[in-house]
């Protein structure tokens, strides 16, 4: 059977708050004395997951289309 990889697109806090809740569940895991390579494993893909460059074609520097761009950018960053 294939492997179906998903990706998921995180701003910094996002990626914040899985890497925390992972590592509380390793930390419990710990104190009960159960396995923690399976959480071990997910916590380093985290932290090393690539940061997603953005490339623009420059039609996109037009005037009117560029502030469209960055609006939309900005009001999905906050």
């Amino acid at each position: 059977m294939k492997e179906v990889y998903k990706i998921l697109e995180l701003d910094k806090y996002q990626l914040g708050i899985i890497i925390n809740a992972l590592n509380d569940l390793r930390n419990k895991l710990i104190q009960e004395q159960r396995e923690t390579d399976a959480v071990d494993e997910v916590l380093l893909k985290a932290l090393d997951a690539p940061e997603k460059k953005r490339y623009f074609h420059r039609d996109h520097f037009a005037e009117g289309r560029w502030k469209k761009i960055m609006k939309l950018q900005y009001t999905f960053i906050y």
